[in-house]
């Protein structure tokens, strides 16, 4: 059978010619999405299109090699890749069916002391972390947005609100898919990726509350409840920086949303926020109605998932006392030489390439631990629920997966498109070409690094189909330019962190969330030079921890 090597000078043995026409699926990616507005699914089957004509008539890939890359790509794509986003969001269901979403709700305004700065930080914020975390795909934009309108903030403040804060836990959402993602195709450890993205992203997380109190009520905000952006914003980033580094990166926005939650409590404790009152006054907010009173039984079966999820993935990730549980659920995987394609495509030194292997996480899969933490949470519910005051059953959780996988039909068909089109990408060359061009920039390419998420997080409106994109090309990109792979592969992560503010798909979200349905252009003005700031701070700390700042990236 015949067999294939990637080149970088495929086409009229010049690197740019190479490189410009490997650009030519990525460019019909996004022209379909944004000048011919047609859906990310079919959009994502066009390109796929494209890199498939591409790699067959540019870079001379055999057409059967190159199907078998697009369908190897799109079985990642659907497992463990879809499987993961559909278990995040049937989590989250499960404690919505439960009742006891409300009861969170309600331990918001409670925690808040009536302070409606704080608690729409504790909400957009924290609480906005925990579902990004779980659901992610816009639903933490969707669910905060109607929260805190609920309170009394104004639409268009509302949903600048939520947009902003969505930006510190979108790297890690939906239990670190984009890390994941990254990770897998570019064969670095995803462990690692994730722990510098660990060391970028906080410093995001540290800035927002200042800047959801400078929205909210301007600079007098900041004089009277500084405090708590400080305490709420830094207990947030160590946590972030500690559970990316030492713990899981899967769960880093988790342990992040509940250390900044428990901060808040803490400090609330201690110290009441000057002019409370005033600030309702100044927006022109009516006092909301009392909130119910919460029992303490009530408040910990509402938090109960949430510290059921850290410690099932602290089992399967950390736990060897005894039993090695890590290694036990590692052992359950299987390794798929991928038919008809492992073993025909080889490297420069004519070896055969070893990500043609596909492995089937059926077990040790982020998605099947979320199974089995939300089928816990679901039989706890129902046997402690004994007054019938909640309605969740088992039969009724196992049901909404069908309900979660249908919701998520869509957005299953553009993962498994984009990430078709990846492969076909990096197996043909395409990638390694464009990568190997864009190199020529050198050390001055680590500043620019973060546009590329940016950019393709802006347009897809998806931190995971941004890494699918472009995660190769920045590891070949910084191979060449003598740069650390990993970290302009989180370089790439985090640029996304701070472009899903101003997609289409988050921008319509909150619109419809607020109720601005057509009003998208007056949400994008309000949070681009937001976006624009924060992205600048990202490509200086990222130039920056390529060089001088090297000491503090782990592993260093």
């Amino acid at each position: 059978m015949s067999t294939f090597t990637a080149t970088t000078d495929a086409i009229g043995d010049s690197v740019a010619l190479s490189a410009l026409v490997g650009t030519l699926p990525l460019l019909t990616f996004f022209i379909m999405l944004l000048a011919v507005k047609a859906r990310a699914h079919v959009s994502g089957a066009v390109a796929l299109l494209v890199a498939i004509a591409v790699a067959i008539l540019g870079f001379g890939m055999p057409w059967d090699l190159t199907l078998l890359s697009a369908s190897q790509g799109a079985v990642f794509g659907l497992f463990p890749i879809v499987w993961i986003v559909v278990m995040a969001l049937w989590f989250y269901q499960v404690t919505v069916l439960s009742g006891r979403f409300e009861d969170m709700r309600a331990l918001f305004d409670t925690i808040g002391g009536g302070d409606l700065r704080i608690q729409t930080i504790l909400i957009a914020f924290c609480f906005g972390g925990l579902l990004e975390a779980l659901a992610g795909f816009g639903a933490p934009v969707a669910i905060t947005a109607t929260m805190i309108l609920a309170l009394g903030l104004k639409p268009l403040k509302t949903a600048t609100v939520v947009l902003i804060a969505n930006t510190a836990p979108v790297a890690f959402g939906a239990i670190a898919i984009p890390i994941t993602t990254a990770g897998v195709l570019t064969g670095l450890d995803p462990a690692r990726i994730g722990a510098v993205v660990g060391h970028q992203a906080p410093f995001l997380a540290l800035l927002v509350p200042f800047f959801l109190l400078l929205i909210i009520d301007g600079v007098r905000g900041l004089k009277e409840a500084w405090p708590a952006a400080l305490v709420i914003g830094s207990s947030f980033s160590i946590a972030q920086w500690w559970s990316a580094t030492h713990f899981s990166y899967e769960l880093t926005d988790v342990v992040a949303s509940l250390v900044g939650l428990g901060a808040a409590v803490v400090l609330l404790r201690f110290w009441k926020p000057k002019g409370a009152d005033g600030v309702r006054e100044r927006l022109g907010v009516q006092k909301p109605a009392a909130v119910e009173t919460l029992t303490p039984v009530r408040i910990w079966m509402a938090v109960m998932p949430y510290v059921l999820v850290v410690a099932v993935f602290g089992l399967a990730k950390l736990w060897t006392a005894g039993v090695d549980i890590p290694a036990a659920l590692e052992a359950t995987d299987l390794s798929i030489p991928w038919p008809g394609l492992d073993g025909r495509l080889l490297d420069a030194e004519g070896e055969p390439i070893t990500s043609t292997v596909y492995t089937f996480q059926w077990l040790s899969s982020p998605g099947t631990l979320l199974l089995i933490s939300g089928l816990l949470v679901a039989v706890i519910y129902g046997v402690f629920d004994a007054r019938g005051r909640y309605t969740m059953t088992l039969g009724n959780a196992v049901t909404e997966i069908g309900r979660s996988m249908w919701k998520m039909r869509f957005s299953a068909l553009t993962i498994m498109a984009v990430l078709a089109l990846a492969y076909v990408m990096n197996f043909s060359g395409q990638t390694i070409a464009i990568g190997t061009y864009v190199a020529g920039l050198g050390a001055a390419f680590a500043f620019f690094s973060p546009v590329l998420g940016w950019l393709g997080t802006a347009v897809t409106g998806s931190d995971t189909s941004a890494n699918a994109l472009f995660s190769n090309l920045q590891k070949t990109a910084a191979l060449e330019s003598g740069l650390d792979p990993h970290l302009m592969t989180a370089a790439n992560t985090s640029g996304g962190v701070v472009g899903k503010m101003i997609s289409p798909q988050s921008l319509a979200i909150a619109a419809t969330a607020v109720g601005m349905e057509g009003r998208e252009s007056a949400i994008f003005r309000a949070v681009v030079w937001w976006s624009v700031g924060l992205l600048l701070v990202l490509c200086t700390l990222v130039f920056l921890q390529s060089n001088v700042l090297s000491w503090m990236l782990p592993g260093a």
